[in-house]
């Protein structure tokens, strides 16, 4: 299968570059600048050169291929302001993929989060949230899905807080960055919140079964470790580094401090159990201790 992908050169898109061609697939990515193209031909996939407001290149993109997998997000999250515009850059690039696909029944795995639900760990039936800081990107992914009644096989793998590599990544890594700044390894509230977390390279490995697999209308739960208590991930990182343990004001983490405070256990057995998905990389904890001081 040919793959158009956006955000192959972040973390999980070269994992999901990588694991996609190391099983047959032949991968064109989206490439925003001269450093991102030559990552991608240096990976073994073709460049195409654009970012995601390029809405026509977005579509040429997906002319081109048999399935695409949307993963780029601007990741700008330095005010309320910049995180609306990047959500709106992603809202409308799906829209555009999308619309590009009907009636084709190809496949089209886009990137969502795990959801919070009160008292227990969410589950893939559990609707994502269509509100709050990050709401816009919940209202874009259930429109993604509604497709699947547009003869498009769209589906939506849904990443934890944490994605995490080599001890970078995700929350524990902006986590790792704060301290590193400030000189405390803080976490909201008395960090008794449970946040899930999976190792990219078990993540790529669902986007390509989704790719493969997944029914139409179909949401999955890229979870390893079902969530682990912020306080213990603050833990490790001060150890690493060598810095006090403590809890710091929501307000340290700007826009996202509310959904740093939230707890957000997340279930995948019923990932695990109808894609067979199995996480086979180090756990969180594990993976921090990689964290350099």
């Amino acid at each position: 299968m040919r793959v158009f992908v956006t955000g192959g050169t972040g973390l999980v898109g070269s994992a999901v570059v990588a694991e996609l061609l190391g099983n047959g697939h032949a991968v064109l990515a989206l490439a925003r600048s001269d450093a991102s193209a030559l990552a991608v031909e240096a990976a073994g996939a073709e460049p195409l050169r654009g970012g995601l407001a390029d809405l026509d290149v977005l579509r040429a993109g997906a002319d081109q291929a048999d399935g695409v997998i949307h993963l780029a997000f601007s990741n700008d999250f330095s005010s309320p302001e910049a995180l609306a515009r990047a959500v709106a850059e992603e809202s409308a690039a799906l829209a555009a993929l999308g619309d590009g696909l009907v009636g084709s029944d190809r496949p089209f795995v886009t990137v969502s989060g795990t959801p919070a639900v009160p008292g227990r760990a969410s589950i893939e039936a559990d609707p994502v949230p269509t509100d709050g800081p990050v709401g816009g990107r919940g209202r874009a992914v259930t429109a993604a899905l509604g497709l699947a009644s547009r003869g498009v096989r769209s589906a939506a793998v849904r990443l934890p807080r944490t994605v995490h590599h080599r001890g970078t990544g995700g929350f524990a890594g902006m986590l790792t960055g704060i301290a590193r700044r400030t000189g405390v390894s803080g976490y909201p509230g008395d960090g008794a919140q449970r946040w899930p977390a999976v190792h990219a390279l078990d993540a790529a490995v669902l986007f390509r079964l989704a790719l493969e697999h997944a029914p139409a209308g179909s949401s999955w739960h890229a979870v390893a470790d079902e969530g682990g208590e912020v306080r213990d991930i603050a833990a490790v990182i001060g150890r690493r580094l060598n810095l006090p343990v403590e809890s710091v004001p929501a307000e340290t983490y700007g826009p996202l401090g509310p959904i740093f405070a939230t707890d957000q256990p997340s279930s995948s057995a019923h990932t695990r159990q109808v894609l067979g998905w199995e996480p086979k990389q180090p756990g969180l904890l594990e993976d921090l201790e990689n964290i350099q001081p």
